[in-house]
């Protein structure tokens, strides 16, 4: 298996694996690349309340069909995740905004970095102590996040462990002296004894027998006190290397752990930088990592190999320079107008190499490029969720034009197909009106609007729902007294029947429509704020609610969500409440400073920034 092929396999094993589905997301639903489709979701998946299941209906099989559960698009006996990995999305758009960063603190960092690897790279002119004491300094700047430090705690740490090592091993070489003398002494003791006179010929073999004990007693009270000091010294000296081995392992396990942290965390420069630190303070060439569970079944299953320093230093490198790769085809594919691959390209690189220089220094009207395309491949997602064809039809055109390569098959497909089954139920609906199947009438009419709720066909076919008189006018009083109570979400729960009594009265038919498309506005705005505040920014949810809000004050779902919100963000709107009204009692100097405290709490807001632009308008009005 070559390199390549290794990092691959392990770097989209566990780096934001939501980068590569992302792009398949775009891919799958807008067409983009002509990527495969993500994994099918579980059975249960592809059917609602308002469709078939997974056992073979329409709906998800000869028609689009969207699970708001799971987030699955079925179509064609397949399965999408067309909302998948919010968090990656996020945090990519968060990038694309941003600004690149080439300024001289970001040089200076990039440079630290590689004065470091420069210092301890293999060969005659190692520097290791001037390495470490630019770790410090290189952890200073905001982008590393102390990373660089932590490295240099654990280079200490290597430094007193060898410390320790060697007391451990000056302690072992006092030890053995001692055990030496002791066995000299006990040697010249026992030998004392032995030319002592012995018993003569004359001594009875009883005296003999008696002098022998006595003298064999001796022995042993003379050299108890040396045996037991030689076993007391033995395990003593047997303690200090186990202290000695245990003390090094500690070292090794910690500072690799360090290492392992910087590869999942995709700090691919600090990988190289530590391997080269390990092999310089340990230079006993074991390499192999002392990994457990995950850590280690992910790299041994993705690479195939025992998991080595060596293994994890040429993964990091292959992966800087496959990203470095990445970029560079993103640049090409913008001269090309192929803004479908480009964008798909950046995705991939952003996800392996988010730290990585080249992606880092990349320029924002480049960068913004993507993001333009990012965020219509998003309204088309979101249009087809909601079942809006024709604006979801009006984006892929826009699409055609802004990318040469987008691929607009698959959108076109699911559109077409969708209107096509709408009309098709649309017509057994006249066929049942025509021979008075009500219910027949009711279900196909249901079914239509379910597919294509905005479909302006549904109008001229609906008001046979309502055929007989009483049930028809009984409908239109309901429409007025409602219409008059402004409860237009009861309206809108009911709209199936309000559009069926309204088909054969154009005035009433223009009320309802200006009904309906405001609290499609008002639902639009509501789930856009539900997405936002998913992704935990509860300020711009709020906003987006704010915004609404103002023109329809009477829906209750919309307060609800207001309240909510508002109770979330309550800094931030406290903020605003009193910014406009200190603006409104003319008091722009304190009413200024109440929209930049804002502003300061929620950078994006619109409403800050229209604040203080209308203060600074008050306060210097040539300005």
């Amino acid at each position: 298996m070559s390199t390549r092929a290794l990092s691959f396999s392990l770097l989209l094993a566990f780096v934001c694996s939501a980068g590569v589905a992302w792009a398949q997301t775009a891919d799958s639903v807008s067409g983009g690349g002509g990527a495969a489709p993500a994994s099918s979701a579980p059975a249960s998946s592809g059917a609602s309340s308002g469709g078939s299941s997974s056992k073979g209906g329409m709906l998800g099989n000869d028609m689009p069909f969207f699970d708001p559960g799971n987030e699955v698009l079925s179509w064609d006996g397949k399965k999408w995740n067309v909302n998948d990995n919010r968090i990656f999305r996020a945090r990519f758009e968060k990038y694309l905004n941003a600004e690149e960063e080439t300024a001289a603190d970001d040089e200076a960092y990039r440079k630290a970095l590689q004065d470091i690897m420069e210092k301890i790279t293999p060969g005659p002119k190692i520097d290791l102590d001037e390495a470490w004491s630019l770790l410090p300094k290189a952890s200073k700047y905001r982008i590393d996040a102390n990373l660089c430090d932590s490295l240099a705690n654990a280079v200490y740490t290597v430094w007193l462990s060898k410390r320790e090592i060697n007391r451990l091993g000056k302690a072992n070489e006092s030890l053995e002296k001692e055990r030496e003398t002791l066995e000299r002494n006990s040697l010249m003791s026992v030998e004392d004894l032995d030319t002592r006179k012995g018993p003569s010929k004359s001594w009875s073999s009883e005296a003999a027998a008696q002098w022998a004990k006595e003298n064999e007693m001796k022995r042993d009270m003379r050299m108890q006190p040396y045996i037991k000091r030689l076993a007391e010294v033995e395990v003593m000296s047997k303690a200090n290397m186990l202290k000695k081995d245990a003390s090094e392992l500690q070292a090794k396990v910690e500072f690799q752990a360090l290492i392992v942290q910087f590869f999942f965390q995709r700090r691919f420069q600090h990988v190289v930088i530590g391997s080269r630190f390990y092999r310089t303070l340990f230079g006993d060439g074991d390499t192999q990592l002392k990994l457990q569970g995950d850590a280690k079944k992910l790299l041994t299953d993705s690479s195939g190999l025992p998991p080595t320093l060596s293994v994890l230093d040429s993964l990091a490198n292959e992966a800087m320079r496959d990203v470095q790769e990445g970029i560079e085809a993103y640049n090409f594919l913008l001269t090309k107008n192929e803004l479908s691959s480009a964008t798909q390209r950046l995705a991939e690189a952003f996800a392996v190499g988010e730290y990585v220089p080249a992606v880092r220094t990349l320029p924002r009207e480049k960068k913004r490029r993507a993001l333009e395309f990012t965020q219509k491949t998003n309204q088309l997602v979101a249009a087809i969720e909601v079942k809006d064809y024709a604006r979801a039809e009006k984006i892929v055109k826009e699409l055609d034009q802004t990318a040469k390569d987008f691929d607009n098959s698959k959108p076109m497909a699911a559109i077409e197909t969708a209107k096509t089954v709408s009309a098709l139920h649309l017509a057994k609906a006249r066929n049942a009106a025509a021979s008075g199947e009500r219910t027949v009438l009711e279900n196909e009419l249901k079914a239509a609007m379910e597919i294509w709720p905005r479909n302006p066909a549904l109008g001229e076919v609906s008001g046979a729902i309502f055929s007989q008189a009483d049930v028809q006018q009984q409908a239109l009083s309901d429409l007025d007294r409602l219409l008059s109570q402004k409860n237009y979400r009861q309206i809108f729960d009911d709209k199936v029947k309000f559009i069926a009594a309204t088909a054969l009265f154009p005035e009433k038919q223009e009320k309802l429509r200006l009904v309906l498309d405001k609290m499609q506005t008002i639902e639009g705005a509501i789930i856009r704020a539900n997405e936002v505040a998913k992704r935990g920014d509860a300020y711009g949810a709020w906003e987006s609610v704010e915004q609404v809000f103002a023109a329809n004050p009477e829906d209750i779902k919309l307060n609800q969500l207001r309240a909510d919100l508002t109770t979330q963000a309550a800094e931030f709107v406290r903020s605003l409440t009193t910014a406009r009204d200190l603006e409104s009692k003319k008091q722009t100097g304190s009413a200024l400073a109440w929209y930049l405290k804002a502003q300061q709490i929620y950078p994006p807001s619109d409403f800050a920034r229209e604040g203080i632009a209308r203060v600074v308008k008050q306060i210097l009005p040539d300005s």
